[in-house]
């Protein structure tokens, strides 16, 4: 019985392994034409409050679907269009995003004594431990590095209130509880900037 179960295990991990389970990215591109209005074209958002997924990592990209899906995190908006994705979909999304080029900075840094404070409470909250020493996320981490500035605003804000749920929220209200609103704006300058 014992080997039988190992033996249908093993056979379900080969078989994944295998191209028929390989997340498809030109699927993924077709797919997310849903996320386009809001997250922009090339994952690059243009509208306030929204997150770019250009360059997220793909498992961060895949939970956080989930994470919608399941209700585990809310979003009226995202809601909706979650519901229609199967586990297939959400893979595909996941390495076409993963895929893209990062947003670029859209403008200089104008405020660079903003941008030092950030970078002091980045170090002092240890954020490269999970976000990596570029902030470009890994895995299940959110890459922060070029994200929206008042979407990165948003996000600690609803970390420190207990708003947003889902991934990593223990870990982020942990570091975002103590923040005060003159850190959350300069940590939120600083990474955007980047």
């Amino acid at each position: 019985m014992r080997n039988a179960l190992v033996g249908i295990v093993l056979a379900s991990a080969i078989a994944c392994g295998s191209p028929a389970c390989a997340a498809d990215i030109a699927a993924g591109k077709e797919k997310a034409e849903l996320c386009v209005g809001c997250h922009g074209e090339g994952g690059i958002s243009q509208m306030e409050n929204t997150p770019s997924l250009a360059a997220q990592p793909d498992l961060f990209i895949q939970w956080q679907l989930v994470f919608f899906r399941a209700g585990t995190r809310k979003n009226d908006q995202m809601q909706p269009i979650v519901e229609q994705l199967n586990n297939e979909d959400i893979r595909n999304l996941g390495a076409y995003y993963a895929s893209l080029p990062p947003p670029k900075t859209p403008k200089p840094d104008d405020n660079p004594d903003l941008s030092s404070k950030g970078a002091q409470a980045a170090v002092g909250r240890r954020c490269a431990s999970c976000h990596t020493d570029s902030y470009a996320g890994t895995k299940g981490v959110a890459r922060i590095a070029g994200q929206r500035e008042e979407y990165l605003v948003k996000a600690l804000r609803e970390y420190k209130s207990g708003a947003r749920a889902g991934g990593a929220m223990a870990a982020m209200a942990d570091v975002a509880y103590p923040l005060s609103e003159e850190e959350i704006e300069a940590l939120a300058h600083y990474l955007a900037h980047l």
